[in-house]
């Protein structure tokens, strides 16, 4: 029982790592980054185009595209994009500030453990077992 309850934690803990990761990104960020993807799949560019604007490498747009990473457009490459659009900076950013608060996150994460069900940890734990019997039947 023990062996179990160490399991589920352990992936508690994965997913709250992940959800710390997340928060890397803030919705600010995040916003930035989803207009600039937009503006250059509207506008037919690439990736490497975007890059070559604001003379970075491809590979961090691509990061900055990625949901997996925390990399992120800087008020520098903003401006460079603005000049090459022939936009204001402001354009870039929402009309109004988004939340910034750290209770809104941990809320958020709140919202995703109350979704672990006692049956979904049944499940989990009925799993482990069985991994653990099979385990210990081949050695």
């Amino acid at each position: 029982m023990a062996y179990m309850n160490a399991i589920i934690i352990f992936f508690l803990d994965l997913f709250r790592q992940n959800m710390r990761n997340q928060e890397n990104i803030a919705p600010i960020d995040q916003y930035v980054i989803d207009f600039v993807r937009d503006l250059r799949i509207k506008k037919e560019l690439t990736q490497e185009d975007i890059a070559n604007i604001i003379e970075i490498s491809r590979s961090f747009v691509r990061d900055i595209e990625s949901i997996n990473s925390r990399a992120k457009f800087n008020v520098r490459h903003i401006n460079a994009l603005a000049d090459y659009f022939g936009m204001s900076p402001r354009n870039f950013f929402p009309e109004k500030a988004l939340p910034v608060s750290s209770h809104s996150r941990k809320k958020e994460e709140m919202k995703v453990i109350k979704k672990i069900t006692p049956e979904k940890v049944n499940k989990l734990k009925k799993k482990v077992a069985f991994v653990k019997n099979k385990n210990a039947k081949n050695k």
